[in-house]
């Protein structure tokens, strides 16, 4: 069974998701804040999904990265590819909870996240696939060096396909 390796940044550490961890994420899902994720979403949904993503892990050898903080070791998101059925390509995506926002963590993390892809895979680019509503990731999706390609499925009509060349990082 494939896990996640644990990668580290300066200030985080990225590791196998855990059970402690759905809270979070059934609460992201609960809240006005998953719009974008076609939510709010009640727990069972919830659960669906983040037990679809996790077990990507063992069945493709990628999937969400659990985030802490390396110092208090406090949950702060999840980051990591996602790629559940409709998606077109495994996509770079990311959520951090509400105490982690406006501090980079998601950008940190998801850098980390693109040296290990390219690193582990060898992939030549990754996509993020976003709302066009939400501003916030697509300015996150091009501060990390992407690019729209309008010409790029996502999964609804209208989504944002944001490409990233791998090639240039390490």
């Amino acid at each position: 069974m494939t896990l996640a390796p644990t990668l580290t940044t300066e200030r985080l550490t990225l590791r196998m998701p855990v059970l402690a961890d759905f809270g979070h994420h059934a609460a992201f899902h609960a809240s006005d804040r998953a719009v974008w994720e076609g939510g709010p979403r009640d727990q069972s949904a919830a659960w669906r999904i983040w037990a679809s993503d996790v077990a990507l892990w063992p069945l493709k050898g990628y999937g969400p990265f659990g985030v802490e903080d390396r110092a208090s070791g406090d949950y702060l998101g999840e980051v990591g590819v996602f790629h559940a059925v409709e998606f077109p390509e495994p996509e770079l995506g990311w959520m951090v909870v509400p105490q982690a926002e406006g501090r980079g963590i998601a950008f940190e993390a998801a850098r980390a996240v693109m040296v290990w892809v390219r690193a582990r895979f060898g992939w030549d680019e990754i996509t993020n696939i976003i709302d066009p509503g939400n501003a916030r990731s697509i300015a996150l999706g091009l501060r990390l060096g992407g690019r729209i390609d309008a010409s790029r499925p996502g999964i609804d009509p209208g989504d944002v396909v944001i490409v990233h060349d791998l090639r240039g990082v390490a």
